[in-house]
């Protein structure tokens, strides 16, 4: 069996770009591995060669979309002076909600589809929840802000509620409001 992420033959990477697509588009309780194996050419037994089963393959699939958003996260952060970088994430994130997530956040899609606790997927999205919530309170520090840890609960919701929210077209412009009470809480925390 293949490692979910790192260097992949080009039959892993058609198969967990396949389900990708599908898992994000879909959800992944409604697609099959026989629809993600029709969609990337290649058998089942390939499939599972390559990923064991669906629900490593579901692990792998959020492991390499939460890889992704870091990477381009930090980026587009780290081109703001640090006394801004906790509020670019916000306008980080209105782009990527734009361009990535139509649908609302797949970590927390996946996990309303993925009740049970032992689930692999399940540790990846904890994993990514924590580790946004530890990379908004360095944020927070880097800013000399008082009151890191709170700070980062503060923002993380506002970013979890946005995206949410924007996946669900109830609010206009959802992750803006979000933005705007953050900017708020950290005029707070710097006095």
């Amino acid at each position: 069996m293949e490692a979910p992420t790192g260097v992949l033959t080009p039959a892993a990477r058609r198969i967990l770009d396949a389900a990708a697509e599908l898992f994000y588009g879909q959800g992944i309780n409604a697609v099959g591995v026989d629809l993600i194996a029709k969609r990337s050419g290649v058998t089942k037994k390939t499939l599972y060669d390559r990923f064991g089963s669906k629900e490593a393959l579901v692990a792998a699939y959020l492991r390499e979309r939460d890889e992704r958003w870091r990477a381009w996260l930090t980026a587009e952060v780290e081109k703001s002076p640090p006394a801004d970088r906790a509020l670019a994430t916000f306008d980080a994130l209105a782009e990527w909600v734009c361009r990535e997530n139509p649908r609302g956040c797949g970590f927390v899609n996946a996990a309303a589809e993925l009740p049970d606790a032992a689930h692999p997927a399940r540790q990846v999205i904890a994993d990514q929840k924590r580790w946004l919530r530890g990379y908004l309170r360095q944020l927070c520090e880097e800013a000399g802000v008082t009151g890191p840890d709170e700070l980062a609960d503060e923002l993380l919701l506002l970013h979890e509620g946005a995206t949410v929210l924007n996946g669900l077209s109830v609010v206009a412009d959802a992750v803006g409001i979000a933005r705007r009470l953050a900017a708020r809480a950290l005029e707070r925390a710097r006095v």
